[in-house]
C-alpha cells in the first residue's frame, strides 16, 4: 500500500484537544500538499479550549480568533467529536489503530503548587479554578470563593494573575455586558473585597505582565492601583537588564509601574496593590485560611539570570482568600510517556519519544509539548513545526492495515454509549448561548452544565 496523503488514500490524523494548538495543527495539515482528513477530539462538549474558558470576559478582542477556528472546523475534511475523554472513552491505542497519526494538543490542565504548609486550607485556590468559574467552565461551575473577606491575595505576577486581580477589582457595571458567567456576576455583585494584593517573588524589572494588561489597571472605575515607590528601587543587575536593547517591553512595564506609584487618589472604594520581592512561606488557619506569611527576598545572580533568595525576614497578611498563579503544568495521559519534572509529554521536535526513541505516528503540540509559555498566537508556529515533523515522517507511518478514521471512532463510541457532540451540534449550543445573552446585552450567556448542553441537543 502506498503511503497516505493521496486523494484515494487520505492521511487520517486524530488531534486530541480543540484549543489553539489543536486548531493550528489542523490548519497546517489542511494547508499542506497532502490530502488529509482530521478527527478532532475534545473532552468538553464545547470547543476552543482556553480561548473560550481562559481568556478574561473583558478581553473580547482576544476571542475573535474563534472565527478563524470555526472556518477551519467548517472544512469538509474536518470532524469534531466533543464530549469525549481520551484515556477513558477511547484509548490512545484505539486512536492509533483508526488513524495514521495522532497529535496530542490537550494543553496543561493542572497548576503548579506552592509547596508550603497550609496550601490546601479552605480559602486557598488555584487561579485556574477562579478563571474557569467566572468563564463558565463546566469543571468549576460549583466552586465557591469567599468574597466576603476584605482582602484577597494573589501569588504570581503574570497575565493570569492580572486577570484574576482585574475581575476582583471591577464593578458589576464594568462586567455585566461581557460574556462572564451569570453565577459569577451575581457572586461578584455581593463581593466585600476591598483590597487586592498581587505578590511577586522577584522585582519590578522581572514581572511577566504584558504592558497592555498592566495599563488596564489605570482605568478601573472603582479601584485604585497603588505601588510603594520604595519597591521600585532596582538593584544594579536589574538596571543593567532594563538598559539592554532587547528589553524594551520590560522598560515600558517599569515605567507604567512608576506611574502607579505616583498616584495618590484614595477616593475609590477598592485598592489593588502590587508588591515585589516576596514569597509565601506558610498559610495559616484553623479550619480555613486566616493569614499568609510572606518572606522578603533579595535578587542574586547575573543580569537576565537573577533568582529570588529568601532573607529570613517575614511579614504576615490577614486574608481569607488566596489564589496561586505561578504557572500551569500538564497531566499524564494513559498510554503515553510523561516527563513529570517538566509537566510535558516527552518529545523531540514534536515527535513523542520513549527512552529517547520516537514512537511511530504519535506527536504533540502546544503547552503539553513545550510547557505553558507564550500567548495564543505562539501556538501557531509550534503546531506548524509539529506538523512538519509529521509530514516528514509520511513514508514511515503505519500503512499495513486499513484505517477507519472518524467513522471507526464513532462506532467505538456508540458501542460504549458515549454521547459525542459534532460541530453542527456545537453550533446549536453556540447559537442558543448567543440568544440567551441578547436580552441582557451580553455577547452570550454560557451553559455551565454539560447536562444542560446535551438536553438542548436531545
Amino acid at each position: 500500500m502506498s503511503h497516505p496523503g493521496s486523494k484515494q488514500h487520505p492521511l487520517l490524523v486524530a488531534i486530541v484537544g480543540s484549543g489553539p494548538s489543536g486548531f493550528y495543527a489542523a490548519e497546517a495539515l489542511l494547508k499542506s500538499d497532502v490530502n488529509v482528513t482530521i478527527t478532532m477530539l475534545e473532552r468538553l462538549p464545547v470547543p476552543y479550549g482556553l480561548v473560550r474558558s481562559g481568556v478574561a470576559p473583558d478581553h473580547a478582542k482576544l476571542k475573535q480568533v474563534i472565527q478563524v477556528y470555526a472556518r477551519i472546523a467548517e472544512s469538509p475534511e474536518f470532524n469534531l467529536l466533543a464530549n469525549v475523554t481520551v484515556g477513558e472513552d477511547i484509548s490512545v491505542e484505539e486512536l492509533s489503530d483508526t488513524h495514521h497519526a495522532v497529535i496530542f494538543a490537550n494543553g496543561a490542565e493542572s497548576d503548579r503548587k506552592l509547596g508550603i504548609p497550609g496550601e490546601d486550607l479552605i480559602g486557598s485556590h488555584t487561579a485556574t479554578e477562579f478563571v474557569g468559574w467566572y468563564n463558565g467552565h463546566t469543571d468549576y461551575r460549583d466552586r465557591h470563593f469567599d468574597l466576603g473577606c476584605e482582602r484577597a491575595v494573589i501569588i504570581g505576577q503574570g497575565n493570569v494573575a492580572a486577570d484574576v486581580a482585574r475581575i476582583l477589582a471591577k464593578s458589576v457595571d464594568e462586567l455585566k455586558h461581557t460574556d462572564i458567567a451569570e453565577h459569577a456576576l451575581d457572586a461578584l455583585a455581593d463581593s466585600k473585597v476591598q483590597e487586592i494584593v498581587v505578590v511577586g517573588r522577584r522585582g519590578p524589572a522581572q514581572v511577566k505582565f504584558t504592558p497592555k494588561e498592566l495599563r488596564e489597571f489605570g482605568n478601573l472605575e472603582i479601584c485604585q492601583t497603588t505601588i510603594d515607590s520604595e519597591e521600585l528601587q532596582l538593584n544594579p543587575a536589574s538596571e543593567i537588564e532594563l538598559a539592554d536593547k532587547s528589553n524594551s517591553v520590560q522598560r515600558k512595564i517599569v515605567e507604567q509601574l512608576a506611574r502607579f506609584s505616583a498616584i495618590s487618589d484614595s477616593s475609590k472604594p477598592r485598592r489593588c496593590q502590587f508588591t515585589f520581592l516576596k514569597s509565601p512561606k506558610e498559610l495559616i488557619g484553623t479550619e480555613r485560611l486566616e493569614k499568609v506569611i510572606l518572606e522578603r527576598n533579595q535578587l542574586v545572580g547575573e543580569p537576565l539570570q537573577q533568582s529570588a533568595r529568601g532573607t529570613g525576614e517575614t511579614l504576615e497578611l490577614e486574608t481569607g482568600l488566596l489564589f496561586r498563579s505561578i504557572g500551569y503544568r500538564g497531566v499524564p495521559l494513559p498510554g503515553l510517556p510523561f516527563d513529570d519534572r517538566k509537566g510535558v509529554i516527552t518529545n523531540e521536535d514534536g515527535r513523542i519519544t520513549e527512552n529517547g526513541q520516537p514512537i511511530s505516528g504519535l506527536y504533540v503540540s502546544g503547552w503539553i509539548k513545550r510547557g505553558p509559555t507564550g500567548i495564543i498566537g505562539t501556538n501557531r508556529a509550534d503546531s506548524v513545526a509539529t506538523v512538519k515533523s509529521l509530514l516528514d515522517d509520511l513514508e514511515m507511518l503505519d500503512t499495513g492495515s486499513e484505517k477507519s478514521g472518524a467513522d471507526g471512532v464513532c462506532k467505538l463510541l456508540q458501542s460504549r454509549s458515549v454521547r459525542y457532540v459534532n460541530f453542527e451540534e456545537w453550533k446549536k449550543i453556540d447559537q442558543s448561548e448567543i440568544d440567551r445573552g441578547r436580552p441582557k446585552n451580553k455577547p452570550r450567556e454560557k451553559y455551565t452544565y454539560i447536562a444542560e448542553m446535551l438536553e438542548l441537543l436531545d
